[in-house]
């Protein structure tokens, strides 16, 4: 019995996916649960997974593809029952009937099997023979970026019949050792993920009256606060490691109540405050950079937010962040000093207000009491719309996060 394999059903916020990776090819043997395909839409990346046993038939939509919710991607043959091409295969050639389906050929040149649909129109549509394009793929399938190299060789042809000696095509430039003189490039695809952050970031600054102010913090006593106890609080907590994450969220979310504008956002003509504390916090993955949100840290003590971000930090990793974990916040902290970073104006996330940069902790000689002293220094940033944020609300915020991290206490006594 074949069984339909159908895109997830999206959210609203989502219109459509792309098919990103067929991980099975036509022919390939399927066990419940195993990963058939991801779609990648502008937010997530979503897992396709296998209803029961069997031999995926058909595919409907190729690598490449738009598809749209609940659409139909393409055909599981249950039981185990051989895939519909090899089926079709000449009953005078039985040794082929044996072969793996992905062998199986379906015209006189036999390649045709190896490309998945997205790559055969590609192929077609620059007048391309599948049977000259070597395959890179599992099984010597040919893949789409296959074809854009098989491309760019095509178009470099005229230049190496001229010249014999020439150099290689840039395409395959990675596999040898370039001389002097080479200039290769490299031309992939943007993922729906990474074209909607460009959109996104354009569109904030074109749509916002962006300001940022800066301030310095004094990391000491929070550094010594941590040295002092990470050993008792990853014991007391499972494992969870105190990192400083936890006390900018904390933080932060203290100085949202104490500043809503902060925490609000602008829908058409109305000014929208969140009587809750939804902080996005900023990860990056390979796909580019995804914000999970942690939902009401007013609620959350030090320990859920550390495990919540590593739980996340992980999903991003693998690709397994969902949409509600993606979805909504009110506020964005950012650590660039992960990366080195020492100072920088990050970009809002609309609709949001606001967004936190953190930076590099970096020793400093700073004036205490007239006395010149080493300590650990951070730079924080914090950019702000200023159609809804003043210039006065936006510092007093940020002083407010230099005050309570600088004096822990005043976190617990609410001061």
């Amino acid at each position: 019995m074949a069984i339909e394999i159908k895109a997830p059903t999206f959210p609203e916020s989502v219109a459509d996916g792309t098919v990103a990776t067929w991980h099975k090819q036509p022919g390939d043997a399927v066990k419940r649960d195993d990963l058939i395909v991801d779609i990648e839409t502008d937010k997530v990346v979503l897992e396709v997974l296998a209803e029961a046993d069997g031999v995926l038939g058909e595919i409907i939509k190729g690598e490449g593809e738009t598809v749209l919710s609940a659409e139909l991607l393409g055909t599981l043959n249950e039981g185990g029952a051989a895939a519909p091409q090899a089926a079709a295969a000449p009953a005078a050639a039985p040794a082929a009937a044996a072969a793996p389906a992905a062998s199986a050929a379906t015209d006189s040149e036999g390649d045709e099997q190896l490309l998945n649909p997205a790559a055969r129109k590609l192929a077609e549509e620059n007048g391309l023979n599948p049977a000259d394009i070597k395959g890179t793929g599992k099984g010597g399938r040919i893949t789409k970026e296959d074809v854009l190299n098989a491309i760019e060789a095509k178009k470099s042809a005229p230049a190496a019949a001229a010249a014999p000696a020439a150099k290689p095509a840039a395409a395959a430039a990675s596999s040898v050792v370039l001389s002097e003189g080479d200039r290769v490039e490299k031309r992939v695809p943007m993922t729906r993920l990474r074209a909607r952050i460009a959109e996104r970031l354009v569109e904030a600054q074109s749509s916002m009256a962006m300001l940022t102010t800066y301030n310095e913090i004094n990391m000491k006593p929070i550094m010594d606060l941590r040295k002092k106890y990470k050993d008792l609080f990853e014991k007391k907590h499972n494992g969870v490691r105190l990192g400083f994450m936890s006390f900018f969220v904390k933080a932060a979310t203290e100085a949202l109540k104490r500043y809503p504008a902060v925490n609000a956002s602008i829908d058409g003509k109305d000014i929208v405050y969140h009587g809750y504390q939804d902080i996005g916090v900023a990860v990056s993955s390979d796909r580019g950079l995804v914000v999970p949100v942690l939902r009401n840290t007013e609620f959350m003590n030090l320990a859920q937010v550390e495990g919540t971000i590593a739980e996340y930090g992980r999903k991003a990793r693998d690709g397994k962040l969902s949409m509600e974990e993606m979805t909504g916040g009110t506020f964005t902290i950012s650590n660039g000093g992960v990366f080195g970073s020492l100072l920088s104006s990050p970009i809002v996330n609309p609709p949001q207000a606001a967004i936190l940069g953190m930076h590099k902790i970096q020793d400093r000689p700073m004036a205490v009491d007239g006395q010149v002293v080493i300590l650990p220094m951070m730079y924080l940033a914090l950019s702000y719309d200023h159609r809804l944020i003043d210039g006065k609300e936006a510092v007093s915020f940020l002083v407010a996060i230099k005050e309570l991290l600088e004096d822990p206490a005043r976190m617990l006594l609410d001061i």
